[in-house]
């Protein structure tokens, strides 16, 4: 990962929460901010492992804070999870995402949100979740299950089959009841050009 791919992940959450950016607020936010700071040295970790030098000062300590926050938060998300830009997570607290996830750009995710592995069945494997995507407090995505773009997943929802763009899920197992999208419920998705 380049420092400017890393500087542009940063700074695409920080708007995402805030919808501002600027450095003062960043401090604050790493320092104060609870679900930006986990996404923030989660971000730290991934950048400071690839790069050669870093992987043996920055690191070390960024791993360290990160764990501490692991368990001060109740999130569970590994620095190897492929997060795209804009992650925002609403409230912290008994989040869980397998590191073999994939996440793509804009997701919101509530307190106690499962993104996990399904172990065997036709399902088995790990979630993809597309652009954009909205998950309600308490929602579970489990398997080798594709989420597609601007879906919204409501509260308790569990879902063990693909969705396709633009779906509204709810219920027990989840089924899509419509076509309403995640719109409304994802917003500030226009930093790209605050940010460049």
């Amino acid at each position: 990962m380049k420092f400017r791919d890393y500087k542009f992940l940063v700074l695409s959450d920080l708007y995402r929460d805030t919808g501002r950016i600027d450095t003062l607020l960043l401090l604050r936010y790493i320092l104060f901010g609870e679900s930006y700071s986990y996404i923030f040295w989660m971000r730290t970790c991934q950048y400071a492992k690839s790069n050669r030098v870093l992987r043996f000062t920055i690191y070390p300590i960024s791993y360290l804070i990160l764990r501490h926050l692991r368990y001060k938060l109740g999130i569970s998300i590994q620095i190897e999870t492929i997060i795209g830009s804009g992650f925002y997570i609403g409230h912290f607290g008994e989040i869980v995402i397998h590191p073999m996830s994939e996440i793509g750009k804009n997701c919101n995710i509530s307190q106690g949100v499962t993104i996990g592995k399904a172990n065997r069945g036709k399902n088995k494997g790990y979630p993809v979740l597309g652009d954009n995507v909205y998950l309600g407090p308490g929602a579970k995505i489990v398997g080798a299950v594709k989420i597609g773009n601007d879906v919204a997943i409501g509260a308790n929802c569990v879902v063990t089959k693909d969705i396709p763009d633009h779906s509204v899920v709810v219920g027990i197992p989840g089924r899509v009841i419509s076509q309403g999208g995640s719109q409304g419920y994802v917003n500030r998705t226009d930093y790209e050009d605050k940010i460049s």
